[in-house]
């Protein structure tokens, strides 16, 4: 009997190793689907957490990730990408999956003892998403096409009565390249706000309003309604004249034209036209009493020009034969003021 009993503890002592063996055994098949302490998944930490529970935690905290569109601003428009439309998703599964499959590293009584002593793993996973780069390309592209404009330069608006300036546009340019790249990183951080604005470029025109007196230090405008000359100095007006203008028959140009050229004491090269009567074709020396466009000419198009007159009862009236007619003391000071290139509209 005596010689039995180191048997009898050897064998009590493998029995227990083999109970404790099978407890280990099954409580490390009861936590097989546990997450251990000390992982996080996408900033939320799902450490204790079965796969279901894990799985519901992170739909919560991404569900704004998945719902939320991105919003870009630019020069006061707001355009808008939904999730849909940039086909963004989330696989969240396969991070719980990692997850899982890094709380069961190691050995069995690793594991074991990890989890019974509450020790944790210090495990950050981010889950995998993916979105549509060519639906990016395309919302920038809507972007781009509203925001983009060549420079227009400031411009004068003629009237008779007045000189409008018009104010000219900046152009723009849509950063497209740095706003795509802008985007993406909005959709891969899992933002709850993904607010964006624009950067777009800014170009000045090469003639603005307030250079656009520069442009037109001098211009005419003549209305042959009311038989009147405006002169404008630095888009104001400066004086207005009484003229006359083209008869029905002979009518004075309309449109926009410059003066072309200045003369004082003109000759006169008579038009072989049937209204000249005996002085079809010739010329008529300048600074004589028998030359009607007497002491200054201003040409503007196809012959016809501003040029002084004697006939003075003409003025206020549709008398000439295209040419516009003003005053000797008128025309020699609008002359004086002018120079050529100076433009002139004529309604």
């Amino acid at each position: 009997m005596i010689g039995s009993r180191p048997l009898l503890l050897l064998a009590g002592f493998l029995c227990t190793l083999l109970i404790g063996a099978g407890a280990a055994y099954a409580y490390d098949q009861s936590t097989s689907d546990q997450i251990a302490k000390g992982v996080m998944i996408g900033g939320v930490s799902v450490g204790g957490m079965t796969s279901a529970q894990a799985r519901a935690a992170l739909d919560a905290k991404l569900a704004p990730a998945i719902n939320t569109p991105v919003v870009v601003e630019a020069e006061g428009r707001r355009f808008s990408l939904s999730p849909k439309q940039a086909k963004l998703a989330i696989d969240v599964q396969a991070s719980i999956n990692e997850a899982v499959a890094a709380s069961r590293d190691g050995s069995i009584v690793e594991r074991t003892t990890r989890s019974i002593s509450g020790g944790s793993l210090n495990e950050s996973l981010t889950p995998e998403l993916s979105y549509s780069t060519a639906a990016i390309n395309r919302f920038v592209e809507q972007i781009r096409l509203k925001v983009n404009r060549k420079p227009k330069n400031a411009s004068v608006d003629f009237t008779t009565t007045a000189v409008e300036p018009q104010k000219g546009n900046e152009g723009r340019q849509l950063k497209a390249t740095a706003l795509r790249a802008e985007i993406a990183t909005a959709l891969a951080s899992q933002a709850e706000s993904r607010n964006l604005t624009a950067t777009v470029a800014h170009t000045k025109p090469k003639i603005t309003r307030s250079t656009l007196a520069h442009k037109y230090p001098y211009l005419i405008t003549v209305d042959r309604s009311t038989y009147q000359l405006r002169l404008f100095r630095d888009l104001k007006l400066v004086k207005t004249f009484m003229v006359a203008v083209g008869a029905p028959q002979y009518p004075t140009p309309t449109g926009l034209f410059y003066i072309q050229d200045k003369v004082v004491d003109p000759v006169w090269s008579v038009p072989n036209a049937p209204w000249a009567a005996e002085l079809a074709g010739t010329t008529v020396a300048g600074g004589t009493a028998a030359n009607p466009l007497k002491s200054r000419w201003m040409g503007i198009a196809d012959g016809a020009g501003i040029h002084g007159t004697d006939n003075t009862g003409s003025l206020g009236s549709a008398a000439s034969h295209g040419c516009v007619r003003m005053a000797v003391g008128d025309v020699i000071e609008l002359y004086d003021e002018v120079p050529v290139g100076t433009p002139i509209y004529i309604v």
